[in-house]
């Protein structure tokens, strides 16, 4: 089962809002517990006791989505009636947070790790915490663990190996265990994944039981990993009932361990109010920290991993618009590099080195169709072979195949990395600014983001905020992560421009959601279409809490549409999508208001409510001039149902819905013909109602009386013409209209017979003639 729902009461979580402040006499400072620095120690802390301790309420209670378990705050901006059974599954607010405090944050508040923890209730602000157990880096197990890593490591992100060539993955998995008998908690976590996902079937089949067990185990020695995990089983329902204080308080300590994944789930519930009060300052801080991290792992050589967000509704509603390449299309596009096309091998090359669209990053491969490429006299071609030099360190190599790029984006660019760098050449920055303003000019993304770090800090050109920020925006309009993470640290600290909260947190959380962790969205997708529901279901579930709008609408719609092993019951899968479905929406995704439109419609997952079906229409249909939302408010206007009835406005709507999608004429027709029909109809039943014998007397005399009229005028007008014409041509004037239509009727008997004489005359021309 996904959900136990046994002895469970339906209580709200506290919603935490202020920080703790804990005496000192004899206990532990809350703000003290973060790892060491210095050493490999972990501070051996059991949230659940904690919880317990805090807040004894709380922990003995059980949240539950409806009776499965959420805390998400009401959405404000939609009205409608409560609902008593989804009481416990109001969803965040609509639009994004705002902070009245506009304060600039200084430079040590921005990638620093956070002072205290922020949303703790002020009811708790005299906490006793005992201070926790230090316990040693795990030692046992070690040498198993190391070498499970490096083969899953060589394999990491290609779900394809995982269903086909599976020997390595058995020997690792081997390996875990023996580490996790040797109590390697490490080893735990990644165990306890593979028992959670399932995507490694079958050497680690689906055992939510035991993976959780691995979980808790871990965690109670601090690993902030394992408490990541736990906060997001408690989060999503998986395994235990949901619990939303739980998911919180794992969340923070995991946070406070330095775990990304746990400092962004923090991050999205600040920004979006999951559970606790909306903070854009908080959200920003927590986004900062993963950013940074995000950051650091990029160099300036490249735009960053690419991320191709897949929503199934999309691809359920256009099949033939797929984002991902399969095997089929690649291995035309081969065939035709091989016979040297051009085209093709610019695209292979290009895709093999950044990878995206389902294929991964391949250097050699991309290194061959470049040369290919090159060798067919290509110049362009031979800037990306520096490039591929340059990150691979031959500087020599890459000199050379710039200068034959140089009249060439890609190899001004090149040309100007050297210089700035002097990697092989004098360093020279003027000149470097020379060549990044030319790769500029047509479009390089990565020469915007060298010039707008020039201008930011003053190097070979006076600083220039003004211009750092105009090429920053230029290379995020091509999806450079790191001009993403410099627009935010300049909106998060008011450089150059304005300090905003808001625009800032959503920057940072794109570069967040670059982060290595990006590329299971993918091996999400890549298990759906492979048939593997529950693991893709898992995946995109656990994606969904770090904020993924993606993973959310994706989960929801396996939910919505697929069957799972994990819930038996339709009712609460309906509870658990619609709760995805609404945080999808309020992250703007069109299509989730149109779903979140048919729940309340019908009833599915919350109670049934067509005024609030027929706003989420409205706001579907607003957003995305979705055609389908269009025609349901048309039909509701016919109808009368959530909306006053209006068969004119019923129209209006159906013919948006028409322009919108082609797809819509022909339902929109019989809609448009019915409502025709209707409106006959509806004028026959006002005609009948109206009717009685005093009117039909009424009726008919007015018929008479205007007939008689009528004659009466034509007869007169008649009159009045013949005595005209007798004044004009005198007492004679009835011959003279008698000879003018005898001489108008011997001109047509004149030209009558002539046709039936040539026509004869043809018919003879062309008769045969008789056989001798």
């Amino acid at each position: 089962m996904f959900i136990n729902n046994e002895d469970t009461t339906k209580e709200d979580n506290d919603q935490f809002e202020s920080e703790a402040v804990v005496s000192a006499d004899g206990f532990t400072d809350i703000d003290s517990i973060s790892p060491s620095s210095e050493t490999n120690d972990r501070l051996e802390i059991d949230p659940d006791e904690l919880l317990s301790n805090m807040l004894p309420d709380v922990a003995t209670s059980n949240v539950v989505y409806g009776e499965e378990g959420t805390d998400d705050p009401p959405d404000n901006s939609m009205a409608g009636p409560p609902d008593d059974n989804m009481a416990d599954i109001p969803d965040e607010s609509m639009a994004p947070p705002t902070d009245d405090n506009t304060a600039a944050l200084s430079d040590d508040s921005i990638g620093a790790p956070q002072d205290s923890i922020p949303g703790l209730d002020d009811k708790y602000d005299q906490v006793r915490i005992p201070p926790p157990k230090v316990v040693r880096e795990d030692s046992a197990g070690k040498e198993q663990l190391n070498q499970a890593k490096r083969i899953l490591g060589l394999q990491h992100g290609n779900t394809e190996d995982s269903y086909t060539d599976r020997t390595n993955y058995r020997k690792a998995y081997s390996l875990l265990r023996e580490a996790v008998e040797l109590g390697n908690n490490e080893a735990k976590v990644l165990l306890a994944s593979a028992y959670l996902q399932g995507d490694h079937t079958p050497y680690v089949t689906h055992n939510l039981t035991r993976g959780y067990e691995l979980l808790e185990s871990s965690a109670k020695t601090g690993l902030p990993a394992a408490q990541q995990l736990l906060g997001a089983l408690y989060a999503t329902g998986l395994e235990r009932n949901s619990s939303q204080s739980k998911a919180l308080l794992y969340y923070t300590f995991s946070a406070l361990g330095g775990d990304p994944r746990a400092q962004m789930s923090l991050a999205y519930r600040y920004w979006s109010g999951v559970s606790v009060a909306q903070s854009c300052e908080s959200a920003l801080k927590y986004y900062t920290l993963v950013a940074d991290q995000v950051a650091r792992s990029i160099d300036n050589l490249g735009v960053g991993p690419i991320i191709v967000r897949v929503r199934l509704m999309d691809e359920d509603n256009s099949p033939k618009e797929s984002a991902m390449l399969d095997d089929d299309l690649i291995q035309y596009y081969q065939f035709l590099a091989d016979k040297g096309d051009l085209q093709a091998q610019l695209g292979l090359g290009t895709l093999h080195l950044n990878g995206g669209r389902g294929i991964d990053r391949n250097l050699k491969l991309a290194h061959h169709y470049f040369l290919l490429a090159a060798k067919a006299g290509n110049t362009n071609a031979y800037g990306y072979l520096g490039k591929i030099a340059l990150l691979g360190k031959e500087y020599d190599t890459a000199l050379k195949y710039f200068k034959l790029s140089a009249k060439d984006p890609m190899g001004q660019w090149g040309l100007g990395t050297l210089y700035y760098h002097g990697w092989n050449v004098k360093q020279d920055y003027k000149q470097a600014m020379a060549y990044f303003m030319g790769a500029a000019n047509e479009g390089n993304a990565e020469a915007e983001l060298q010039l707008a770090q020039m201008y930011l800090n003053g190097i070979g050109v006076k600083r220039d905020y003004g211009s750092a920020l105009k090429h920053f925006n230029m290379a995020s309009k091509q999806g450079h992560v790191l001009a993403f993470y410099n627009l935010g640290m300049m909106h998060a600290k008011g450089v150059g421009v304005m300090r905003n909260c808001q625009t800032a947190a959503e920057l940072l959380k794109n570069v967040a959601e670059r982060g290595a962790w990006s590329s299971e969205i993918m091996e999400a997708h890549s298990l759906f279409h492979k048939g593997y529901t529950d693991a893709a279901l898992v995946k995109y579930l656990l994606l969904a809490e770090l904020g993924y709008e993606v993973a959310q609408a994706n989960a929801a719609y396996i939910l919505d549409r697929e069957n799972t092993d994990f819930i038996d019951n339709l009712n609460y899968r309906y509870k658990r999508a619609f709760v995805n479905w609404r945080r999808s929406a309020a992250q703007g995704f069109g299509g989730a208001r149109l779903k979140l439109g048919d729940y309340y419609y019908y009833g599915q997952g919350t109670d049934q409510d067509a005024v609030e079906a027929a706003e989420q229409y409205e706001l579907a249909s607003s957003m995305e001039n979705n055609p389908q939302a269009l025609f349901n408010l048309g039909y509701m206007h016919e109808q009368g149902v959530g909306k006053q009835e209006d068969i004119y406005l019923a129209k209006r709507y159906y013919d948006r819905a028409s322009e919108a999608s082609p797809d819509a004429q022909i339902p929109v027709f019989l809609a448009n013909t019915k409502l025709q029909a209707k409106i006959y109809l509806q004028s026959l039943r006002t005609m009948y109602k109206e009717l009685t014998w005093s009117k039909i007397q009424d009726k008919t005399y007015q018929l008479v009386t205007g007939t008689a009229t009528s004659v009466s005028s034509t007869m007169d007008y008649t009159s009045s013409l013949f005595t005209e014409l007798e004044a004009a041509g005198g007492q004679d004037w009835d011959i003279y209209v008698m000879s003018l239509l005898a001489v108008l009727l011997g001109i047509v008997m004149a030209i009558r017979t002539h046709n039936i004489r040539a026509a004869q005359a043809r018919a003879d021309a062309n008769a045969p003639l008789p056989q001798q």
